[in-house]
């Protein structure tokens, strides 16, 4: 991932949940992550039965963060009419990442 603001790419293992099944599911019922998860199409998401807290990150179509917020279990995340990706990682992930309102994030497929 590139957090965008000129530091150096950031190479972290991300899951893409694309089905309505997946994206359902999210990070529930996990006690942590090791990398994020990507839910596409998203514009919103909710933490309840999470067991840790999330930073999430709202992206636009250009994968363009719009917002980030960390959620403790039981919230529910305000709908971003922009949105149409959510990223969700651990509390804190996306600070060490660089990952912050108006950076570009980018998925690379290893070849």
């Amino acid at each position: 991932m590139h957090g965008g603001g000129g530091e150096p790419p950031v190479g972290v293992p991300l899951e893409i949940a694309t089905s309505y099944r997946a994206r359902t599911k999210g990070l529930l019922g996990r006690d942590s992550v090791d990398g994020a998860i990507l839910l596409s199409p998203a514009n919103s998401v909710h933490t309840f039965r999470m067991r840790m807290p999330i930073d999430v990150a709202y992206l636009d179509r250009g994968l363009r963060v719009i917002a980030v917020r960390t959620m403790r279990p039981g919230r529910l995340g305000m709908p971003r009419v922009r949105a149409r990706h959510v990223l969700e990682a651990e509390a804190g992930a996306m600070s060490e990442w660089g990952i912050r309102k108006g950076a570009r994030v980018e998925v690379v497929v290893p070849v």
